[in-house]
């Protein structure tokens, strides 16, 4: 890492004030200062009965750009809206009856859930290190994480998009534990989900779709709003609803509180540039397992076993750390150091 990277890490790092050891962006990332006055403000705003909605709108278009740029896909193919699942319900809505979605053991379940919420879809998990060569003239869609919630093993996009192309089916990524560290070129993937309060550093209750022009054109708006118009401000009541050209016909109305400070968050990692937060999330990941006399793996999501008791002990050092499936979950991003690592290594070697 030369000095230049160097200076820019050191100077998002002061953008935070963590109280604790907090090693769990994969639970939810840690908010800057500069999106933190901004929220605080909105706040102030509503109260004082300040607030104007359509104020809001430029900010939300921003973030709409800033989070398109990070995925390499144009503006006009970025659809905003508050969870991830609300995606993946209108993506599930758009597969015939008797389709086959393909997906990872074990993935989170906002990936899962609305296909399994369609008793005429089959729903077929297997080991995620076999998923592309699962894929088959029945697939009609692949449904993965890019990174996986729980132990942070990253998904082989490359040879998922190969099986795509070479059986005629779909691809689904969720990006939320991968965009801001290891964002995939998105321009490439049929449809790509994201919910921005991990490592883009937003609050819950805002997310993104987007997906390629043809892809796109399948899906239709399960909850056509105000805000998917046109001329949003212009349709509030009444009908027809003249829906807006590209992504934006599927929009969701956005939770303005949740928009306030993303642009700004989007911005930091921005300046400080994806390859320069890969390198410094990965390193810190890889060093907690080489201090573990575990192999690398390449993740800023780490998930180690779980001694018995260490919760608690981990706990009382004033360490945020997660549980999942019997393991401890470490998640590393910009506000962590090699510091950080050491003191989770003492505790849990203790």
């Amino acid at each position: 890492m030369d000095d230049s990277t160097r200076a820019r890490l050191d100077t998002a790092r002061r953008r935070f004030s963590p109280e604790t050891v907090y090693l769990n962006t994969a639970t939810h990332g840690l908010t800057p200062d500069t999106a933190l006055a901004a929220t605080l403000r909105l706040t102030h705003d509503v109260a004082g009965g300040l607030f104007s909605p359509a104020d809001a709108d430029p900010g939300i278009e921003r973030a709409r750009a800033a989070y398109a740029r990070l995925l390499g896909v144009p503006a006009e193919r970025t659809a905003i809206g508050s969870h991830t699942s609300q995606f993946v319900g209108t993506i599930a809505a758009s597969l015939p009856p008797g389709a086959e979605v393909l997906t990872a053991e074990r993935e989170f379940s906002s990936v899962v859930h609305p296909f399994l919420a369609r008793e005429d879809v089959t729903v077929r998990e297997v080991p995620l290190e076999h998923l592309a060569e699962e894929v088959g003239p029945d697939t009609r869609l692949v449904a993965v994480s890019a990174v996986q919630s729980s132990d942070g093993r990253i998904a082989p996009l490359e040879d998922l998009l190969a099986a795509r192309t070479a059986h005629g089916a779909r691809l689904m990524v969720d990006v939320t534990q991968a965009a801001g560290w290891l964002t995939p070129d998105a321009d490439r993937i049929d449809y790509t989900v994201c919910s921005t309060y991990k490592w883009l550093l937003g609050s819950r209750g805002s997310a993104f779709l987007t997906g390629t022009d043809e892809a796109l054109a399948e899906l239709s708006p399960l909850a056509a709003n105000w805000y998917a118009a046109e001329d949003p401000w212009r349709n509030l009541y009444g009908g027809p609803l003249p829906l807006a050209a590209g992504a934006r016909r599927l929009d969701l109305p956005p939770i303005w509180p949740a928009w306030a400070g993303l642009e700004h968050s989007l911005a930091l990692l921005e300046e400080v540039g994806e390859a320069a937060v890969r390198e410094h999330d990965v390193a810190l990941g890889d060093l907690l397992r080489t201090s573990l006399d575990l192999e690398p793996t390449g993740s800023a999501i780490v998930s180690v076993p779980l001694p018995a008791g260490g919760m608690e002990r981990v706990t009382a050092e004033g360490i945020v750390v997660a549980a999942r499936d019997g393991r401890l979950r470490a998640a590393f991003h910009l506000y962590n150091t090699e510091e950080d690592v050491d003191r989770l290594v003492k505790v849990l070697t203790s």
